[in-house]
């Protein structure tokens, strides 16, 4: 899948409607049971991403533009809201799973009330006497953009926890045609990449969220970049090298994490009759070990890179090979929902670098040189999470291709794992 950037340009109201709809086509398979429950703290019922992604732009575009917007349920604006303070009180996070009201024919409804108003809006907005704020609605795209791929791994984790291990999507994307493991890839090689002052960040036409900008000058050693993702098979090795068991290799808060949380495997790994298995969104399947290994934290991958011999990029050295790339591979436009193996090597790579899996860095997630916060709400929207955060570049087979660019910074903290995170591994250079 490449980026949309190759195909013609779309108007703003086109770009709403095929976002909107596709945050729906993701939840379409699913019954109204799998739609309200949290099986976690981190994670949100599919129904508050289908009902918050409204709310947004309701709240931040319908009620300061709209003349004739009216709530549908004023309630909303309380339960719906997810952490901007300067709009008002939130329903805790923690306790979205316990709101099974209202239903999810409730919020489906809810959609369209705020669809019906947009259209509005883009089609009579002369009439209305008032102008789109196509920087807010942009801004509202991409945020839905965010949440459809919450959708994917909020729902993953919340079938794993269901010890029938049920199917996601049957008959389409992983689950289409009969599954054939990967081919062992070849040896891991090295490219160089850039070194000396080079400029980073985004700069130039196209969207970019705040915490991307401004572009600045950084001071590169020299460096080698991994030519593909560690795979589970070289991960396994790691496994069975008493990875999970060798104090010096973790950082001191994994080494303790690791302990208390009694991580042996990555999450979503088992053991059955003496072999690993895995549950995917296509069900529980054993470990392929070409594809690139997933869903372990940062402390995980920190982990690996140091018994590998070598270490994680830092997103400065990730974004400057990363920038002479084009932007291709296993995004969730594709429905597949899971990472693929490398099925080609055509050039010297490196490969895989955006779609399959997120790459941790090792780079904590801070603001640039320069940079400032947007006033307003939408000033909550990254810098208030500049804390505690490592940054992880790339994007995912739950990203959608549209959505993803060089300069995307995304952010958990260390002990993330339900996303689709894996490794790229870097060396200094010579």
């Amino acid at each position: 899948m490449t980026s949309t950037a190759t195909i013609p340009d779309l108007t703003l109201m086109e770009r709403f409607r095929r976002v909107r709809a596709a945050s729906e086509r993701l939840a379409a398979p699913l019954e109204p049971e799998d739609c309200v429950v949290q099986s976690m703290p981190d994670a949100s019922p599919t129904k508050w991403h289908l009902a918050h992604t409204s709310w947004f732009f309701e709240t931040l575009v319908l009620k300061p533009t709209h003349p004739a917007y009216r709530p549908l349920n004023p309630a909303y604006n309380f339960l719906f809201n997810s952490y901007y303070n300067t709009i008002g009180k939130q329903f805790l996070r923690p306790h979205r799973g316990l709101v099974t009201r209202p239903t999810l024919a409730d919020t489906l409804e809810y959609r369209r009330h705020v669809d019906r108003y947009m259209t509005e809006l883009f089609e009579r907005s002369e009439a209305l006497g008032v102008d789109v704020p196509e920087t807010v609605v942009t801004v509202g795209l991409h945020h839905e953009q965010q949440h459809q791929e919450l959708i994917v791994t909020d729902l993953k984790h919340l079938l794993s926890c269901n010890p029938l291990f049920p199917v996601y999507r049957e008959g389409s994307g992983a689950g289409a045609e009969p599954r054939r493991e990967g081919q062992a890839p070849s040896a891991m090689a090295w490219v160089d990449g850039p070194e000396g002052v080079v400029d980073v960040g985004h700069a130039g036409e196209g969207f970019a969220f705040d915490h991307e900008t401004p572009r600045h000058r950084v001071f590169l050693h020299p460096y080698r970049l991994a030519t593909r993702l560690v795979t589970c098979g070289e991960y396994r090795a790691f496994m069975a090298d008493g990875g999970y068991a060798r104090p010096e290799l973790w950082l001191s808060d994994g080494w303790n994490t690791v302990r208390q949380e009694g991580w042996e495997a990555p999450l979503y790994w088992m053991t059955r009759d003496g072999e690993w298995w895995m549950f995917t969104l296509s069900g529980l399947r054993r470990v392929d070990d070409a594809e690139p290994v997933c869903h372990v934290s940062f402390y995980e991958a920190d982990a690996y890179a140091r018994w590998a011999g070598a270490r994680l990029p830092s997103e400065a050295e990730w974004e400057t090979v990363a920038v002479r790339r084009p932007i291709e591979g296993n995004f969730v436009d594709e429905e597949h929902f899971h990472p693929r193996p490398l099925s080609a090597e055509p050039d010297d790579g490196p490969h895989q670098l955006f779609g399959d899996v997120w790459e941790w860095t090792t780079s904590a997630y801070a603001a640039y040189p320069g940079y400032r916060q947007p006033e307003g709400a939408l000033g909550e929207y990254n810098a208030k999470f500049m804390s505690n955060q490592y940054v992880l570049r790339g994007g995912s087979c739950a990203t959608p291709v549209s959505h993803i660019r060089a300069t995307y910074r995304n952010f958990f903290p260390p002990t993330a794992r339900w996303q689709f995170a894996g490794i790229r591994l870097a060396t200094d250079g010579d």
